[in-house]
């Protein structure tokens, strides 16, 4: 194996993560739907996919280290949301979670002196800088249209969700 138990072992874990992660995202973009609000609801089911995608990253490279994949229990996503600022602070403190949990990954990485893995997490690192901050400006937008959910609409059809910057 090209790697220990100890890293294959947390990277099995933050499988798990990941499709929770998914999961959530699922429930938010249903709970956008049922409020037709298209626009929201189609963000969260690209998130979703995502997230997914994120997972099954994960699940190729335990088996390309010759490690075994074992997906833990995922704990039931939360249904429904006050208002969409809600909704999306979730989706914000989960991406942040969702780095730390990177970060330690990497950690273990280094503790263990094993550079593929650091080399294959590097991706995820510059991932969750991208979802953290476009996740960070969709809550802005709809901080600022909170009144009328229906400009947050009409914008993220036209201009879509970036995160901050040129």
């Amino acid at each position: 194996m090209l790697t220990n138990t100890k890293v294959v072992d947390a990277i099995n874990k933050q499988i798990g993560n990941e499709f929770g992660a998914a999961m959530q995202y699922v429930a938010i973009a249903a709970h956008f739907s049922s409020d037709a609000l298209p626009q929201l609801a189609e963000h969260f089911f690209r998130q979703a996919a995502e997230e997914n995608d994120h997972a099954m990253r994960f699940i190729k490279y335990v088996i390309d280290v010759g490690g075994k994949v074992m997906i833990p229990a995922i704990a039931a996503p939360q249904p429904g949301f006050k208002n969409a600022e809600e909704a999306i602070k979730l989706s914000l403190d989960q991406e942040i979670e969702v780095t730390h949990q990177i970060n330690a990954l990497v950690e273990l990485a280094r503790s263990e002196n094993d550079y593929i893995t650091i080399n294959f997490l590097q991706w995820f690192l510059t991932e969750q800088l991208e979802e953290v901050s476009s996740m960070d400006t969709l809550l802005k937008i709809v901080q600022r249209g909170a009144n009328n959910l229906l400009s947050v609409e009409e914008y993220l059809a036209r201009v879509g969700v970036k995160g901050a910057g040129p």
